[in-house]
């Protein structure tokens, strides 16, 4: 099933209280987008934050040393997704893998615009989704990158049934294409934050998806 998924950007409780109460009694599940200033410019969840319950949680981490993150937080999500650009090499990732499996947590790949698809091709076998960036990560509103969908296409190609996942100028224009390329999952974050009625704007972006389908 294809489904939308809201993304979350918070620099304090309060801040992560208000966009939460904007979309949360609309969906089940929620993407964090946790950010150190490091990886990408801005910061976000950097606070010891708290998640209503009864909710599931993907953590996409755009941080350095992703594994200290995880080591501390990897209850706080159900699935966690770190890029293979904050890692050094393919000892670290196995490393990651393996705590992740170890605690049988789902497990994402992130790749960013400019990374070859041939540069997660190892893993593809051993994470239960792929992240493919659509937009230079780092903040909300963005602009979609058109060259991404080849992108999606590729790693379809490398692994029909893994789950393809992407993130960042999502509306209700790109998930046309985003849908014809491949994916399954749509990470929305400003799109929906803006609606004036974000449960309207996420049924009419399912219709379209669910009409471009047939």
């Amino acid at each position: 099933m294809r489904k939308i998924i809201p993304s979350l950007i918070a620099k304090s409780q309060r801040e992560l209280n208000q966009r939460f109460a904007k979309v949360g009694k609309h969906f089940g599940v929620f993407q964090l987008d946790i950010m150190d200033g490091r990886f990408v410019k801005n910061k976000s969840f950097m606070f010891n934050f708290k998640l209503p319950k009864n909710k599931k949680y993907e953590a996409h981490l755009m941080i350095e040393n992703p594994l200290k993150w995880i080591e501390k937080n990897w209850k706080k999500a159900d699935v966690i997704i770190f890029h293979i650009e904050s890692c050094k090499s393919h000892e670290e990732v196995a490393e990651i893998l393996e705590f992740l499996k170890s605690k049988k947590k789902k497990i994402g790949i992130a790749i960013n615009p400019e990374t070859n698809a041939r540069e997660i091709l190892q893993y593809k076998d051993a994470v239960n989704k792929i992240l493919v960036l659509t937009v230079h990560p780092g903040k909300y509103g963005s602009r979609f990158i058109p060259q991404t969908l080849k992108k999606i296409k590729e790693i379809r190609k490398m692994k029909r049934k893994i789950a393809i996942e992407v993130d960042g100028g999502i509306n209700e224009e790109t998930i046309r294409y985003a849908t014809n390329a491949g994916a399954d999952f749509f990470v929305v974050g400003s799109y929906l934050q803006k609606s004036k009625n974000p449960e309207g704007t996420a049924n009419e972006m399912a219709r379209i998806i669910s009409k471009r389908l047939k």
